[in-house]
């Protein structure tokens, strides 16, 4: 499993802004941030209430299954 990423807060509150919007990509954000896929859903696992991650895990799972390159 990825580590968590050693991010300023404001840097870690844009990247899970990105991450919750149904219009960025992984890509979008590991070209901005650096971050892979993995990375990315340990920071949404540390800072969202499980609820909140489990409900976007299922989104974007849902999403990607319609669109071959989403999330």
């Amino acid at each position: 499993m990825a580590k968590a990423p050693d991010l300023p807060p404001a840097h870690i509150s844009a990247v899970i802004e990105m991450a919750l919007s149904d219009h960025t990509s992984f890509g979008e954000i590991t070209a901005q941030y650096g971050l892979t896929p993995d990375q990315v859903k340990v920071l949404m696992r540390t800072h969202l209430k499980r609820g909140s991650y489990q409900a976007w895990r299922k989104r974007v799972r849902q999403f990607s299954d319609r669109r071959e390159h989403y999330k």
